[in-house]
């Protein structure tokens, strides 16, 4: 497969950049340059500037943001076939990162320098459309995150993500403090609520994991709440 070949792949894997302008699409696949990095890379970090738009075309980058206080949380993650919209956001108004993003899989992706970036956003109509409905479709996940951590039970948070992690198996790879940077709280938060889902009986709790014994009562919470 050839360079420019392999480049075209790259840029269908987004549908909005499928009805790109014969010469921006030239520009973008001629410009950019494929890059693949190992799980744990910093990707970027608080007080960086953006110097490239990564498009990821594999694996998931998790974005999460680390307050004064020293407590993490999660803002949401990038997955093959998208943009970040902080990237966006600090390329745009030409900030610094105010978050980091950590590579939680090997990650492919294509990287497009700055000026490009402003190039194509300020001469590709389907360009600059693609660019900012990503970034609405994030900004309006980012209200969803900042509804739940304001307005929701954590005890009904907590049900949710363990249901999501668990991906259908009993047995969950994760920590209190893993748990407690996913859902935007203090760890002895996390810690006391599942010491009373395990008083309940729903789960047990092992070093380093979590064991469901009642996934009926988990979804039943998770639901009830929905429902509400």
């Amino acid at each position: 497969m050839t360079a420019e070949s392999e480049s075209r792949d790259w840029v269908d894997l987004f549908p909005g950049l499928s009805q790109l302008e014969t010469p921006a699409r030239q520009v973008l696949l001629q410009r950019s340059t494929l890059i693949d990095v190992p799980a744990g890379t910093v990707l970027f970090g608080p007080g960086k500037t953006a110097e490239h738009m990564l498009f990821l075309l594999e694996g998931t980058v998790r974005v999460q943001h680390l307050s004064d206080s020293g407590r993490e949380i999660v803002l949401y993650r990038v997955g093959g076939g998208e943009s970040c919209v902080l990237t966006t956001a600090c390329l745009m108004g030409y900030a610094e990162y105010s978050a980091e993003g950590i590579a939680e899989t090997e990650v492919r992706a294509a990287a497009v320098p700055r000026l490009v970036f402003d190039d194509l956003v300020a001469q590709s109509p389907s360009f600059r459309n693609f660019v900012f409905t990503a970034f609405s479709r994030r900004i309006t996940d980012l209200f969803l995150v900042i509804d739940e951590i304001a307005f929701q039970r954590m005890d009904v948070r907590l049900a949710q993500r363990l249901l999501e992690i668990s991906k259908g198996d009993d047995r969950i790879e994760t920590t209190h403090q893993r748990l407690a940077v996913e859902l935007g709280t203090a760890r002895e938060v996390v810690s006391r609520q599942l010491q009373e889902f395990q008083r309940c009986g729903w789960i047990r709790q092992a070093r380093g994991s979590v064991h469901i014994q009642d996934r009926g009562a988990l979804l039943s919470l998770a639901e009830d709440a929905a429902k509400a």
